[in-house]
């Protein structure tokens, strides 16, 4: 892993951003692939569709849209510690993401005056559930379930077919949708799915969508870039990251162990220890050497770890470290100091926030309660992970008697006056004469 040594140094915001390690990931040079394969789907629709998955996926399913039964028999055959992990999983997201649905709220401005705020959800959402490197069940959880308490009345999903499944989607996936009820799920993958859920195919009883949800590779990012404004969208997610706040309390051991966790999602996934302490810079080093070797996904994790997306970062103090850290804004932020808290405080940009020894970001992908579905390459300065919110929309409610526009109608006449919108006042007027 490269170092980038910074002591002795104090880079400016603008040039920290400059200086932080960073995958190579050009979302933009896949946008016309993207756009290639989204038109093709809106022209030619399930025969597109068929094409793409034999090109791209596991070969063409049998049918694009997963019969029920096939998602019943799903969750009859999961394994045992699978479906309570996932049940377990899936009550503890629901508990979390029920605290992320506000409150209606009336503000009374006067006598006969009063705005209500209040949450509406989206009528139709489309979540993308990936299936390359590995299968993701825990993204179904992570997609549906806030979705749900949002109260989203219509859900559908799609995830690419799987070659070692018959081009099928993979079961454990379907196993997953099946223990959330949802049971429309569609055998589609990349930007060809994207386009799918945006604009509908009425061939196979796809309706369009108004809000996309899910992670994805750089033609998924870039395929959510181009419908962006046709639906809404949580993010452009690109390739996992890890960032790691450490002082010489830290158990090297550990912070290895959570740094190789995320190189093996993917050759680019970025990990990045931030520390004060050059023995603790050392032993990690030597602990990774050992892990790299022996975990299953070896060559991915060298991969990752070796690229310029990687780096251990050597800083005078925690408030350098928390700098770097600012300017990164990470998907995931792990603070392994003798006080987390303190360090917590100057901390703004981050997607998921781990404090302490005892709480890895392994535990945010299954089973803390979090969301796993996060924004990465420093969006994390302007957008939340996945949450309730996201399906939802803020409302003003405006209920105003007589006496409440009495007492603004003059009010209301100067300033539509002087914008020369005379009738605006008018309209005013008409309702006091």
């Amino acid at each position: 892993m490269q170092t980038l040594d910074l002591r002795g140094r104090r880079p400016s915001r603008v040039e920290l951003a400059g200086l932080v390690p960073r995958a190579e990931v050009d979302v933009a040079a896949a946008s016309a692939a993207a756009r290639e394969l989204i038109d093709d789907v809106r022209a030619r629709g399930e025969e597109a569709l068929r094409a793409q998955s034999a090109r791209f996926d596991g070969g063409e399913p049998e049918s694009v849209r997963v019969d029920p039964a096939r998602i019943t028999a799903a969750v009859s055959a999961l394994d045992g510690d699978v479906r309570a992990a996932l049940e377990e999983a899936i009550r503890r997201v629901r508990l979390a993401s029920q605290a992320q649905v506000p409150e209606p709220r009336v503000t009374s401005l006067g006598p006969g005056a009063e705005v209500v705020q209040r949450w509406q959800p989206v009528g139709r959402v489309g979540l993308y559930v990936p299936g390359g490197k590995a299968v993701y069940p825990s993204s179904v959880v992570m997609n549906v379930v806030p979705a749900q308490i949002a109260g989203v009345a219509s859900v559908v999903v799609a995830s690419p077919p799987q070659r070692d499944f018959d081009g099928e989607v993979h079961p454990v996936i379907l196993g997953a949708l099946g223990l959330l009820g949802v049971d429309e799920v569609y055998a589609m993958g990349g930007a060809g799915a994207i386009g799918a859920l945006t604009y509908g195919v009425p061939g196979l009883g796809l309706d369009p969508v108004d809000v996309v949800t899910g992670p994805g590779n750089v033609f998924v990012a870039a395929a959510k870039r181009l419908v962006h404004g046709v639906v809404g969208i949580d993010a452009e997610a690109g390739p996992t990251e890890i960032l790691v706040i450490a002082d010489e309390t830290a158990d090297a051991r550990l912070v290895a162990a959570d740094l190789v966790s995320q190189a093996e999602h993917d050759e680019l996934a970025a990990a990045v220890l931030v520390t004060d302490s050059t023995v603790l810079a050392e032993a990690v080093t030597a602990e990774l050497e050992q892990l790299a070797a022996t975990t299953r996904h070896r060559e991915r994790v060298r991969v990752a770890l070796g690229g310029v997306q990687s780096a251990l970062v050597l800083v005078d103090d925690l408030e350098q470290a928390v700098a770097v850290s600012e300017a990164y804004a990470p998907e995931h932020l792990e603070i392994q100091t003798r006080d987390p808290g303190a360090v917590l405080d100057r901390i703004g940009n981050a997607g998921a926030i781990f404090l302490g020894r005892e709480a890895p970001v392994s535990l945010g992908d299954y089973l803390a309660g979090s969301n796993h579905v996060l924004p990465t390459g420093g969006q994390a300065r302007f957008s939340a992970g996945l949450n309730a919110a996201t399906f939802l929309r803020a409302q003003q409610v405006i209920r105003y008697d007589r006496t409440g526009l009495g007492d603004v109608a003059g009010l209301i006449r100067a300033l539509s006056d002087a914008e020369q919108l005379p009738a605006h006042g008018d309209a005013v007027d008409a309702r006091l004469d």
